[in-house]
Order: C-alpha cells, then sequence, then structure tokens
C-alpha cells in the first residue's frame, strides 16, 4: 500500500477500515449472543479466566502485527466490556421466555 499524499486520503482509508472493523463486530456480536444460550449465570458471562486469555492473545497478535500491545489490550478491554453486557442481555431475555 502506497503512502497517502494527504490528510483526506488518510482519513479515507481510516474510514475504509472502520467500516472492516463494523463487518467484523457485527460477527462477533452474533456469536456473543450465540454464546449466551450456553451460559447458566453471570460469572459464566463475565468469564474472568477467559478475558484474560482472549487479551494476551491480543497482545500477542498485536506484537506480531506491529500493533502497540497497550492499544490492543486497551481496545479488546472495551470491546469486551460492551460485549459482556450486551450478553448479560441476552441472556436476561433468554430467562424470560
Amino acid at each position: 500500500m502506497s503512502a497517502p499524499e494527504s490528510l483526506a486520503e488518510v482519513r479515507a482509508r481510516i474510514d475504509a477500515v472502520d467500516a472492516e472493523l463494523i463487518r467484523f463486530l457485527a460477527q462477533r456480536q452474533s456469536l456473543v449472543r450465540s454464546a449466551a444460550a450456553f451460559k447458566t449465570d453471570e460469572h459464566a458471562v463475565r468469564a474472568p479466566d477467559r478475558v484474560a486469555q482472549v487479551v494476551a492473545l491480543a497482545r500477542e497478535r498485536a506484537t506480531a502485527a506491529g500493533l502497540a500491545p497497550a492499544v490492543a489490550e486497551s481496545v479488546w478491554r472495551a470491546m469486551i466490556d460492551a460485549f459482556i453486557e450486551l450478553e448479560l442481555t441476552e441472556q436476561a431475555a433468554l430467562r424470560q421466555r
């Protein structure tokens, strides 16, 4: 990929990357909703050991890809927190059925 030649081009490329991220997050959301059906309580949803595993893997992959591991960890923790809240909502809805 060639270097951007203007701020407008940088922004356009960022917008394109963001669009892809949204598509991937939508896929992740679908899987999180599916996972809610397999979990029995809030502890299973919060799954601190799994969170630690996912964050560690994100840091490793970030390093390999040239992304600052601290940035990856921050983004992943925010994403995980948001999806945990979604999953708790999904799980509550499933219990009401």
